[in-house]
């Protein structure tokens, strides 16, 4: 667990972000809420931004309620009210209200700015891409509205989420071309091979497309990755074919300023 605002030897405040795309509760949900607790309560992230979040059956507080930290969440919904995006913030960070982006296609981004112990300051915010596989140019169009939505942050920025691109994809170097930099490639020299599917067998599960890396911790400005990896990739312990979601979570420490 990283606190916030402690900046340690190297100076700068360091934490750990994640993101998670939670598949709604399709795919075995019921089954999968031990795994996902059983993870979020070791992981005990800073922030955390979920994608595919069913608020009407509260699954981000369900989350959140895994472990010691005491999280505060902000939602922001995504084609329909009781569903979106949704950010978990662990106390004693400070998250303020935030704002919502609208994206088309049933999609949006979140954007929350945080305030460390320390006084630093930075947003963080969570999106989830168009998913059709042919449709790189719809995903690229909504890159293109999510960059130039925080074009004027002059301030540290953490972007996460399923992006639904592969690296090679449009999507991807719109991001680098608007200075985002991949945590996992900053800190690993490349992308994970697969974020998607996880491994898991379902009923109705998303069999469209080959495996591939659709999800990222994207950082701007005066931020770092530490380290970078997996997460909420462990099966069950007596079923191999069930995950916490389809997706594979990641996991970074960052540190802001030094």
């Amino acid at each position: 667990m990283a606190d916030p605002g402690r900046g340690g030897d190297a100076g700068g405040d360091r934490l750990l972000v994640a993101t998670l795309n939670m598949r709604n509760i399709a795919d075995r949900w019921g089954e999968r809420i031990p795994l996902l607790l059983a993870d979020m309560a070791a992981l005990q992230p800073d922030l955390i931004g979920l994608q595919e979040c069913v608020f009407a059956v509260q699954q981000d507080r369900i989350l959140g309620a895994a472990g010691d930290g005491e999280y505060a969440t902000r939602r922001g919904w995504a084609g329909r009210p009781e569903y979106g995006n949704a950010i978990l913030g662990r106390k004693p960070l400070r998250m303020d209200e935030g704002d919502r982006l609208e994206l088309g296609h049933n999609r949006s981004a979140l954007r929350v700015p945080v305030t460390l112990p320390s006084g630093t300051r930075f947003d963080f915010v969570v999106t989830h891409l168009h998913h059709l596989v042919e449709d790189e140019t719809i995903r690229a169009e909504q890159a293109a509205k999510l960059t130039a939505w925080l074009e004027d942050i002059t301030w540290p920025l953490v972007v996460v989420g399923d992006f639904n691109a592969e690296p090679v994809e449009p999507t991807y170097a719109r991001m680098l071309e608007a200075g985002f930099r991949s945590a996992h490639a900053e800190a690993n020299g490349a992308e994970p091979d697969v974020t998607w599917p996880s491994g898991i067998k379902a009923p109705g599960q998303d069999l469209d497309g080959d495996p591939g890396c659709l999800d990222y911790i994207w950082l701007r400005g005066a931020i770092t990755a530490e380290d970078c990896r997996l997460a909420f990739d462990r099966p069950s312990a007596t079923d191999p074919t069930l995950y916490p979601s389809d997706h594979l979570g990641l996991a970074a420490h960052v540190r802001i300023g030094a």
